[in-house]
């Protein structure tokens, strides 16, 4: 049996640039490996489809945020750096195990139901049409700041009451929670933590007809508590939005690498849906599944983790694993049985935002390849500048010309 104690460079420099081909290797070489996150972190990393689905349902890896947390600080102390960790592991669904995790996810799953998203649908339409009517036609247009962060976050703030106002503060806590990076990451999240607290304080005094208020205000005898309240909202806010920007932005982008393919969506615009699933398996929009811990050692392939260890699931990889998709490394519009993917997650932790991530994403393509059938990269490919989060797989600019 292998034991992988060899750190693999899959988040190096040159990692951002070649993911999906840096991916697609590992994959095959290495299906279990160690890696390294932010210079400070060792991790395993997961790859393949079949262990990939299986581990995301595996109750031996944990995701509660109690066994993470002092992992994480123990990693910080040895490196020398800060020990205070984002909010993002406060306690929220996310970072729970049974039965706290099936507790927390009722108590919002009645306000994410299928038909409360349907009835989202006007709304969503009408904010991706005002977008579009401000995009200028002579000059490139950034599709990330100017349609794919602001429909999804505007969508999420207003389901939640968040003013207009504040919007644009979290765009850039959001994104600062995304890196790796302590000396950037920590000043965003006491930023965003102090928010919460002063919003949570606001809608105890004025509540009004939004999720954030029913949150805060509670119903029937099982309440959230302070900690739980905080933990959600930051998961939300975050979560609610930044998933859906990076969603929309591959889709633009890939879409937009052949510009037949796009103008045939022009005329078939039936198979927007079927796109964007495509585009989400071919370069999913979260490069890995949040953290896990091995409560004992776990075999994965023929590498034995052992307990006490951070476990990544690459759904990037995953999604692109030949054993399961036909010619996997090809964008293939009309392929069959596309919801395959894991770009959602699987099990009991899947994306609980999920149709409202779909919908969005299909709006905004369908009224652009509608208003904009010939439009193209303004930019060559190799120019554009990947995010570098080791969880999230998102793009910083886009730049289109429309026309």
């Amino acid at each position: 049996m292998q034991t992988g104690t060899t750190p693999v460079r899959l988040f190096g420099e040159h990692y951002w640039h070649q993911a999906l081909e840096v991916g697609d290797a590992v994959r095959e070489t290495e299906p279990v490996h160690r890696a390294e996150v932010g210079g400070y972190l060792p991790v395993w990393v997961i790859s393949r489809y079949a262990d990939a689905r299986r581990a995301l349902t595996d109750p031996r890896l944990s995701k509660d945020a109690a066994r993470i947390r002092p992992l994480l600080k123990r990693h910080l102390r040895v490196a020398g750096l800060p020990t205070e960790l984002s909010g993002m592991f406060r306690p929220h669904m996310l970072y729970q195990d049974q039965p706290k995790h099936t507790r927390l996810r009722r108590l919002l799953g009645d306000h994410f139901t299928r038909a409360r998203i349907e009835r989202l649908r006007p709304e969503v339409e009408r904010l991706t049409a005002a977008l579009l009517d401000e995009l200028p036609t002579d000059r490139p247009v950034d599709v990330v700041s100017r349609l794919a962060f602001p429909l999804p976050l505007t969508v999420i703030c207003e389901l939640m009451g968040v003013p207009e106002h504040d919007h644009e503060a979290l765009r850039d806590w959001t994104a600062a929670l995304m890196d790796d990076v302590p000396a950037r990451l920590l000043p965003a999240s006491r930023a965003m933590g102090d928010y919460i607290a002063d919003l949570i304080e606001h809608k105890r005094r004025l509540p009004a007809d939004d999720l954030l208020s029913a949150l805060v205000q509670g119903s029937g005898t099982d309440r959230l508590d302070h900690d739980e309240l905080t933990g959600t909202i930051y998961l939300l806010l975050v979560a609610g939005h930044e998933t859906s920007t990076n969603g929309i932005t591959k889709a633009v982008r890939w879409l937009l690498d052949d510009t037949r393919l796009w103008r045939h969506l022009a005329t078939h615009r039936h198979n927007i849906a079927n796109a964007v699933e495509e585009v989400w398996r071919y370069d999913s929009p979260v490069r890995m599944a949040t953290h896990r811990v091995t409560t004992v050692p776990v075999v994965y392939g023929d590498v034995e983790i052992p307990e006490d260890e951070i476990v990544l699931v690459s759904l990037m990889s995953a999604n692109r694993d030949p054993s399961v998709f036909a010619h996997a490394a090809e964008l293939d519009i009309d392929r069959g049985d596309m919801r395959r993917h894991l770009s959602f997650g699987h099990g009991i932790h899947h994306c609980l935002g999920a149709p409202l991530g779909r919908m969005e994403a299909v709006i905004a393509l369908d009224q652009l390849v509608d208003r904009f059938p010939r439009a193209r990269l303004a930019v060559p490919p190799e120019q554009l500048r990947a995010q570098r989060s080791a969880i999230m797989s998102g793009i910083e600019e886009l730049p289109v010309f429309l026309r």
